[in-house]
C-alpha cells in the first residue's frame, strides 16, 4: 500500500481499538463501506469480544442486500441481527420531503440503539465516509443527534480509500458499486410507493445484466393536457382550454450510466426501451452527462 493509505489503515485499526471495550454494534448494509467497517471491527475485537453486525429489512432498498449482508458478517464473525422497518409509514416520508434522509436515519438508528442496549453494545458505529461530508447527507445531523460513530469520516477516508482497503483485505464487496435507498432515483416531493420503487430496482438489475457497472434509473412525473372529446377540433379547443381537457400522468425514466457503458446502451436501445416501458415508464432517455452520484441532490445546500 501507498504511505497514505498505510496510515489511513494504522488510524482506523487505532480508532476501532479504543472501541472495544464499550461492545461494537456496526450498522451493516453489506456495502463496502459497511463491509470494511465490520471487518475493521472484527479484526480489533478478535475472539475475546463479540461485534454485532446490524442489518435493516427495507423495501426502500435495492433487492439483494440483505443476503450478501448476511453471508459477509459469517465471513467476518460477526453475531448478525435483522431489523424490520416500514420507513413509509413509520418515518414519515411519503411525499419524498427534501429531509428524507434525516427523518429516514433517525427513524432506522433509534431501533438500532433500542437492539444494542438490549445487547449491550456501547458503541453504534456506521459508514459515512469522508466524501459523504461534502454532498448533501441530511442523514448525518440525526447520525450526530443520536451520538453514532462514523469512523471512515473522523479519519479522513474517502470511498476510493474505502475501495483501496477493502480489496487489500479481501473483502468481496470492494469491487461492488454503491446501491443507495431508491428514493434517490425521485424528485423530491414526489409521492413514493412500493410499487413504482419495485419497477426502479427491476430496471436498473436489467441494465447491470447488460454489463453496466453504476447504473441509476431516476424517473419524473410528468402531466400532459389530452383532448376527451374526439369531436372537438385544435380551433374549437384553443377557444375552451379547459372543457372537454384533462391532466394525464406520465412516466419519464432517464438512465444514468457510465459515459464509458453508453456505446453497449445504444446498441440495444429499441430492446432497452421496450423493456423500460414494459415496466410502466412511458419514455425513456440516456443522459447525457452520464451517472452522477446524488444527482437529484444539485443545487441542495449541503451545510
Amino acid at each position: 500500500m501507498e504511505k497514505e493509505l498505510t496510515e489511513k489503515f494504522d488510524m482506523l485499526k487505532k480508532e476501532m481499538g479504543q472501541y472495544v471495550p464499550d461492545g461494537i454494534l456496526v450498522a451493516f448494509s453489506g456495502g463496502v463501506d459497511s463491509a470494511l467497517l465490520l471487518r475493521l471491527a472484527c479484526m480489533a475485537a478478535g475472539k475475546e469480544h463479540a461485534v454485532y453486525a446490524v442489518t435493516v429489512r427495507t423495501r426502500l432498498h435495492p433487492s439483494g442486500d440483505l443476503e450478501e449482508a448476511a453471508s459477509a458478517a459469517e465471513e467476518f464473525g460477526a453475531l448478525h441481527r435483522v431489523l424490520q422497518i416500514d420507513e413509509l409509514t413509520e418515518v414519515g416520508i411519503e411525499t419524498n420531503p427534501v429531509n428524507r434522509c434525516y427523518l429516514c436515519k433517525l427513524g432506522i438508528f433509534r431501533k438500532i440503539k433500542a437492539l444494542s442496549e438490549e445487547l449491550g453494545a456501547g458503541c453504534i458505529l456506521e459508514g459515512t465516509n469522508a466524501d459523504d461530508l461534502r454532498q448533501y447527507r441530511p442523514g448525518i445531523r440525526a447520525l450526530k443527534e443520536l451520538g453514532i460513530v462514523s469512523p471512515l469520516a473522523a479519519c479522513g477516508v474517502t470511498k476510493a480509500a474505502v475501495r483501496e482497503l477493502a480489496e487489500y483485505l479481501g473483502i468481496s464487496a470492494a469491487k461492488r458499486p454503491s446501491a443507495p435507498c431508491l428514493a434517490t432515483r425521485l424528485p423530491y416531493g414526489t409521492k413514493l410507493d412500493y410499487g413504482l420503487l419495485a419497477r426502479i430496482d427491476e430496471g436498473e438489475r436489467y441494465l447491470r445484466g447488460l454489463g453496466c457497472y453504476n447504473v441509476r434509473l431516476r424517473v419524473h412525473e410528468l402531466t400532459k393536457m389530452v383532448n376527451t372529446d374526439p369531436q372537438k377540433k385544435s380551433g374549437e379547443m384553443r377557444e375552451s382550454r379547459e372543457a372537454g381537457r384533462k391532466k394525464e400522468r406520465e412516466w419519464l425514466a432517464r438512465i444514468e450510466v457510465d459515459p464509458g457503458d453508453m456505446p453497449k446502451l445504444l446498441e440495444h436501445g429499441k430492446q432497452i426501451a421496450e423493456k423500460i416501458r414494459g415496466l410502466g415508464f412511458d419514455r425513456v432517455t440516456l443522459d447525457l452527462e452520464g451517472f452522477r452520484s446524488g444527482s437529484m441532490d444539485e443545487g441542495m445546500d449541503i451545510r
